[in-house]
C-alpha cells in the first residue's frame, strides 16, 4: 500500500466514523484491492458492510443490479456501468455510500475503442456519484494501484461534498 493510498483510507475512515457513514465496493478490475485497503486501517469493521467482485457481467447484473442494456449498450467498461455498480452496491448492503471500479487492467484484453489501461471509477452516495476514467497503461499491477487509489480519492471527495452540504 503506497503511502498515498493509505493516507486516503485513513481519512476516509475517520469521516465514516464521525458521520456514522456506512460503506461498501464493487469491484472488477481492482479485484477486491480496494476493499483490502479499506479493512486493513483498524475499526473499519464500524462503517464497511462488504463488497462483490464482479468480473463476470451476469454478477454485475444479479448481485449489483446492472442493467443488461447498459451493458449491451455500453460494455461492462463504462461510466453507465460504474454508476450502476455504485447504486446496486448501496442497495445490496443497505449503505450511504459505495465505490466501483472496472476496466481494462492488462496485459490483453483491450480493443481499439478501449484500450488497455481504460479503467472507469465511481464512488458516492444514491444521491450524486462522481466519476473518472483513467487512460493511461502502466502494466497491470500499476494500473490496480492507480484505480485503487483514484477511486478512494472519489469517495473522498463525495463525503467532504456531503459534509460541506449539511
Amino acid at each position: 500500500m503506497s503511502v498515498e493510498t493509505k493516507k486516503l483510507s485513513k481519512e476516509i475512515s475517520e469521516i465514516f466514523w464521525r458521520e456514522n457513514f456506512t460503506l461498501a465496493t464493487a469491484e472488477s478490475c481492482t479485484a477486491g484491492n480496494v476493499a483490502a485497503i479499506i479493512t486493513a486501517i483498524p475499526g473499519s469493521s464500524r462503517f464497511y458492510k462488504g463488497g462483490v467482485v464482479a468480473y463476470a457481467d451476469e454478477v454485475k447484473q444479479n448481485l449489483l443490479h446492472v442493467k443488461s442494456e447498459t451493458l449491451e449498450t455500453y460494455g461492462a467498461v463504462s461510466e453507465e456501468t460504474v454508476i450502476e455498480m455504485v447504486k446496486g452496491a448501496i442497495e445490496t448492503f443497505n449503505t450511504d455510500y459505495a465505490m466501483a471500479t472496472s476496466g481494462i487492467a492488462g496485459p490483453g484484453g483491450g480493443t481499439h475503442e478501449k484500450p488497455v489501461g481504460t479503467i472507469w471509477l465511481a464512488a458516492g452516495s444514491k444521491d450524486k456519484i462522481i466519476t473518472e476514467k483513467l487512460t493511461e497503461d502502466e502494466g497491470r499491477e500499476k494500473n490496480v494501484q492507480s484505480a485503487t487509489k483514484n477511486v478512494l480519492q472519489l469517495l473522498l471527495e463525495a463525503c467532504q461534498n456531503q459534509e460541506n452540504e449539511q
